[in-house]
């Protein structure tokens, strides 16, 4: 057997499928993993008969390796990543690669890049968005490195990535962190089109009072639609899933707190750094932490009264509404994720061709959809397109849609049902196409109290008012 050059570090399950994946796609790999009887067990197991050769320590691993030799790390973000390369790095030699495949926040993976850069050792920062089966079939892969060290990748990454009709789910991402930069902005619409998904299953059973298992006829039949996609297929799936203790839906018996890794707030942090609006992501994310206070909720449903979540008119025409709703608000959310992008291009200096992003996320990834292929489109038309709303398809498909987005936004407000993404959705979308927002009495308040200044719409200049020599 020829000696491996590619190398997996760290054997929990992504691990195991990304070498597996590696492995059935021709290229001989290498494994370590710090605690040695997960090594042996996966040999035992998982990796019998197949072209992968075990280590167990970094110097060995290295050792049995043919060079260039690339590691790919799957290890917790943060400092467990630090402490795998520090140990890594005086055993390499130049030219030998260094990937980080997990959810590292991008400017850790900016810090190593630099950090490593003078050693000659190349350093990759790729997101891997699939999950378990993706990891194993085939993910969307986000590689930010050199384009000396993509070159060495490409072979094996365009091999293990997903494959769709327009070639495999990767593509060169530009330096440094700007793989997992784009990763992170995936995860935050990730957790818009979860949230969107949530608020209409919410109106569903709270205000039309369907079952699971009409849902899941509903669910799966959109599946057809402009909103086929991975989560709205495994939505229909759920609904369909019973408790096999009690016969019951088994989403009914789930306690309603959400948890969360991190990866959407850091997208709603750089957003406001970057002074990017992304209300759709930020709700999802607010949502989240909202439904963590279960025992507050609990009680405060006790005291704190609203109006009866009882809907009076025509479900099937609602339902077709909730349709709408869900796809315009998705559209706002992808919106916001690209124009974050695009800030990123001029803010942290990554290299991105617009095209290529949605194009690898259809895909292997969790936000794969049907709907990608449209804004890949957008992005070919106009490869400088400041917003997806003004791409003229997007635009003609909102505009006949929004009666129906409206309707679901003031119907849930009256029965007092929370929708937080699509109403923050419409109101993106409203204020995004405002020539005059109010914020001009908010300017005035800023310089009446502090002294901010403000400018004119009917000459050029800064100016200053003293606004309470006009009220004494």
């Amino acid at each position: 057997m020829s000696k491996p050059s590619f190398a997996v570090i760290g054997l929990a399950v992504m691990g195991e499928n990304l070498a597996l994946n590696v492995e059935r796609n021709g290229f001989p790999v290498a494994v370590y993993n710090r605690t040695s009887s997960k090594t042996d067990q996966f040999m035992r197991e998982r990796a019998q008969g197949k072209r992968i050769t075990p280590a167990y320590s970094l110097p060995e691993l290295v050792q049995l390796m043919e060079r260039p030799r690339k590691f790919l790390i799957m290890v917790k973000a943060g400092a467990p990543v630090d402490a795998v390369i520090d140990e890594l790095k005086p055993l390499l030699d130049p030219g030998d690669i260094i990937i980080d495949g997990g959810n590292s926040l991008y400017t850790d993976t900016d810090r190593r890049a630099e950090a490593l850069a003078p050693t000659g050792i190349h350093f990759v920062g790729m997101g891997v968005s699939g999950g378990e089966e993706g990891a194993l079939n085939g993910p969307s892969l986000m590689p930010g490195c050199s384009p000396e060290a993509y070159q060495q990748l490409e072979p094996i990454l365009a091999k293990i990535a997903a494959q769709v009709p327009d070639g495999p789910c990767v593509t060169y991402l530009g330096p440094k962190g700007g793989g997992h930069y784009v990763k992170m902005v995936h995860n935050g619409i990730e957790y818009g089109d979860m949230q969107l998904i949530a608020e209409v299953y919410d109106l569903m059973r709270r205000a039309l009072k369907l079952s699971a298992s009409q849902m899941q006829e509903i669910f799966q039949a959109w599946n057809e639609t402009e909103l086929e996609s991975f989560l709205i297929e495994i939505t229909a799936k759920i609904f369909q899933t019973l408790d096999p203790e009690t016969g019951k839906p088994l989403v009914d018996l789930i306690l309603d707190k959400a948890g969360q890794k991190g990866t959407g707030l850091w997208t709603v942090k750089d957003a406001l750094d970057l002074g990017v609006p992304v209300p759709t992501i930020e709700a999802a994310v607010q949502a989240r932490i909202l439904s963590s206070m279960k025992e507050e909720r609990v009680a405060a449903s006790a005291q704190l009264k609203g109006p009866d979540a009882t809907f009076a008119g025509d479900p099937d025409c609602f339902i077709q509404d909730l349709r709408a709703a869900l796809y315009c608000s998705k559209i706002c959310s992808y919106a916001q994720g690209m124009a974050l992008l695009k800030r990123a291009t001029v803010a942290h200096g990554y290299v991105y061709t617009f095209s290529e992003i949605p194009r690898i996320w259809k895909g292997g990834c969790i936000i794969r959809a049907r709907f990608l292929g449209e804004i890949q489109s957008a992005y070919k038309r106009d490869p400088e397109l400041v917003n997806l709303l003004l791409d003229e398809e997007f635009e003609q498909a909102i505009r006949e849609r929004q009666g129906s987005w409206r309707r679901v936004v003031s119907t849930a407000a009256a029965l007092g049902i929370p929708i937080p993404a699509i109403s923050a959705s419409l109101a993106y979308y409203d204020s995004y196409r405002t020539a005059n927002l109010p914020q001009n009495l908010t300017q005035a308040q800023r310089d009446f109290f502090g002294a901010h200044t403000f400018e004119r719409i009917d000459r050029p200049g800064v100016f200053h008012h003293e606004w309470n020599a006009c009220c004494r």
